[in-house]
């Protein structure tokens, strides 16, 4: 595993372009499960990011490792119901990219609580979720576009009072 100093910014127009082709890649997609009915529909993955940048209630970041983007991550949803979402390139699974990214992110929006969904098989957003402090709360199913059938989902909550233990990092990915 490497580390990686990783970063969140404002999202910019050239990110676009780099968020689409994550987007399009048929693993992540089915890994997600829950994505857009037609990932690779480049007219409404531009519709769908015009909407989230106009919106002042949605904060989205781009995510940097090292500089690099590799990916994105926000916050979305009407007060009380406010939810994490979060997308890192596939080749950069498994560094504690979508960790560090998460971690940061709950630094910058310190509303609580938040709330998240991932697919049941979904085990590395699930870990990544867990080790941000969130709890199962709860089980739904959906359909998941990316699968082409219903699909059971975990929720979870971070609490008011959760948080991360004393001696994890928070911008650095191990």
């Amino acid at each position: 595993m490497s580390t990686a100093e990783v970063t969140l910014r404002e999202v910019r127009g050239s990110d676009l372009p780099l968020f689409y082709a994550y987007m399009c890649d048929p693993e992540s997609v089915r890994t997600a499960a829950f994505t857009s009915e037609d990932p690779t529909d480049r007219a409404a993955f531009d519709a769908h990011w015009t909407r989230l940048l106009a919106d002042p209630t949605i904060v989205m970041r781009t995510v940097l490792a090292d500089g690099a983007v590799v990916g994105n991550a926000g916050v979305y949803g009407p007060e009380g119901d406010r939810q994490v979402t979060y997308w890192i390139d596939r080749a950069h699974w498994g560094r504690g990219l979508a960790t560090a990214a998460l971690r940061a992110l709950l630094d910058a929006v310190p509303e609580r609580p938040l709330h998240a969904r991932a697919a049941v098989d979904n085990t590395g957003s699930r870990r990544v979720l867990e080790k941000c402090g969130f709890t199962v709360t709860g089980k739904d199913q959906g359909f998941a576009h990316a699968r082409g059938e219903l699909t059971d989902e975990l929720l979870f909550t971070l609490a008011p009072t959760a948080g991360r233990a004393p001696d994890e990092g928070r911008s650095t990915a191990r």
